[in-house]
């Protein structure tokens, strides 16, 4: 009897108890963001999961800008969403580095509802044989870039008209994976030599990118994971800060996508990081933006696009907001065992790091 007891305690009345705890602490709460009949803002949005995204919010009825560094990339996106849509969305080109030229745009296009920063930049390659122009530059597109972008969009969202929630949305990424430029030295397979042979995708996108760097440093990606990291804590900070004007803040995790970048990537990232980081397999860029767009709206403050990227949002959930009892009940449950399979995943991850450096040096 005493037995059944116990395990009627730790089957139902715990697990009960905590999930009614959870629902009362959880913040913030939760909310949905309609998008039709809004103004959806996305940078990188010429290519890759930025144009996906593009393309939903203008079929659902969204008021779409997009901005990009090169004005003919911008074009063909909106010939692209008009053909396929029969919208006409906002075109911008802007160095997300200058301020001043990203402020410009944002008050041209008008009030926010919605803002995606989907820029990103980066190279494969140990710290000791990166130059830091190359580190400066990852940096300051990855990071100061989406700085940019919601310090000019703040001001508008705070005066949103309808006061109906608003979202700031940051692509991050899953992982690492090359970008090209989207241009001629790309379709000949060549790397990029504008900014050091930095390979962009018209300054986004995020989307051309695989594994784990948000959450996981990887060989190879000493300053992209440091500007991806960066992302979170400006993320959680965010959300704090702008809650009372009903702004809710979402992180989005692109697995391996197809774009041309997954190909070039494996050319030139470390042999030791191929080892390491191998590819779990790549989603199309409409599936992935399809799932970013269904997180913005329900408000998520994480937005995994596939299992691996679930699992890792749970053993990392760390201090994150979160607002959904359940979910956080999973992260309660799940964390000891994952802390145990990420253990193993480091001690493999070392093996091989000890395994190359035998073998090469």
């Amino acid at each position: 009897m005493a037995l059944l007891l116990l395990l009627f305690l730790l089957l139902i009345i715990i697990p009960i108890s905590l999930l009614l705890t959870l629902s009362l602490i959880v913040r913030p709460k939760p909310t949905t963001i309609p998008i039709k009949g809004r103004h959806v803002f996305i940078s990188g949005g010429s290519s890759g999961i930025g144009l996906a995204l593009a393309r939903q919010a203008a079929a659902e009825g969204a008021r779409v800008s997009i901005l990009a560094r090169n004005p003919s990339n911008l074009q063909q996106a909106r010939d692209s969403i008009r053909l396929s849509t029969g919208v006409d969305v906002a075109v911008f080109s802007a160095d997300v580095r200058d301020f001043d030229a990203v402020k410009r745009a944002v008050e041209e296009a008008g009030p926010i509802d919605v803002l995606v920063c989907n820029q990103g930049v980066f190279v494969p390659r140990d710290l000791e044989s990166q130059d830091m122009e190359t580190v400066k530059s990852t940096i300051d597109v990855n990071v100061m870039g989406s700085f940019h972008l919601i310090k000019a969009a703040l001001p508008s969202m705070k005066d949103r008209r309808d006061r109906g929630p608003g979202s700031i949305a940051l692509t991050s990424s899953q992982a690492g994976q090359f970008l090209t430029c989207g241009g001629k030295c790309c379709a000949k397979n060549q790397r990029c030599t504008q900014y050091r042979k930095i390979c962009i995708s018209n300054h986004g996108s995020t989307d051309e990118m695989k594994g784990c760097l948000q959450w996981v440093g990887i060989y190879g990606y000493s300053a992209y994971s440091a500007s991806k990291f960066a992302l979170r804590g400006l993320a959680e900070a965010l959300q704090q800060e702008v809650i009372s004007e009903n702004i809710h803040v979402t992180l989005i995790f692109p697995p391996d996508t197809e774009t041309p970048g997954f190909v070039e990537e494996s050319k030139i990232r470390p042999e030791v990081t191929n080892i390491i980081a191998a590819s779990s397999g790549a989603m199309k860029a409409d599936d992935v933006a399809r799932k970013a767009l269904n997180g913005i709206k329900s408000g998520s403050f994480f937005v995994p696009c596939n299992f691996e990227g679930l699992m890792l949002s749970l053993a990392t959930a760390g201090m994150s907001p979160q607002k959904s009892a359940l979910m956080a009940f999973v992260e309660v449950i799940a964390a000891g065992l994952l802390r145990i399979v990420a253990l193993f995943f480091q001690w493999n991850w070392y093996d091989s790091i000890a395994k190359w450096n035998r073998k090469n040096k």
